[in-house]
């Protein structure tokens, strides 16, 4: 992967989608998918993984935004929603991470409410991935 550029751009590409940071990785992905140099597989692996973890930086600044100003809450009414949405229905809600809009505040969200690593990070990559699966069936060429 070192060698390709292209794959490191669709994952930086796709790790500041999944950020506060505006930006958008699917056109990179359809591009480089209608391309046909890379398996549709290794794209899908390589822009889940770098949504993923931008979606874990997310969750890391709710973390660290709890821990270091613990009085400040959450006041952002998107952040509340988000916030209130997880109490009510749990980490699985994480699959919802990859909507625009709410998904970033959803995983900043998680973070503050110290939902487990583990199953963040397992919620957030099955949807993350499932949206980049989809998109990517969806723009396959019948042979």
């Amino acid at each position: 992967m070192i060698e390709n550029g292209e794959l490191w751009g669709l994952f930086f590409s796709s790790f500041l989608a999944a950020t506060l940071l505006p930006g958008g990785s699917e056109a990179m992905l359809l591009w480089l998918n209608y391309q046909q140099s890379y398996s549709p597989i290794l794209l899908l692996l390589t822009a889940t993984l770098g949504n993923t973890l931008g979606g874990l930086s997310s969750w890391g600044i709710g973390r660290w935004l709890r821990y270091r100003f613990p009085e400040a809450g959450l006041h952002k009414p998107r952040q509340k929603k988000a916030l209130a949405w997880l109490e009510k229905h749990g980490s699985p809600l994480l699959l919802l991470s990859w909507v625009p809009i709410i998904g970033d505040p959803l995983c900043v969200a998680a973070g503050w409410a110290r939902m487990p690593l583990l199953q963040s990070t397992l919620f957030i990559a099955l949807g993350k991935g499932a949206r980049y699966g989809l998109l990517l069936w969806l723009s396959s060429t019948p042979d």
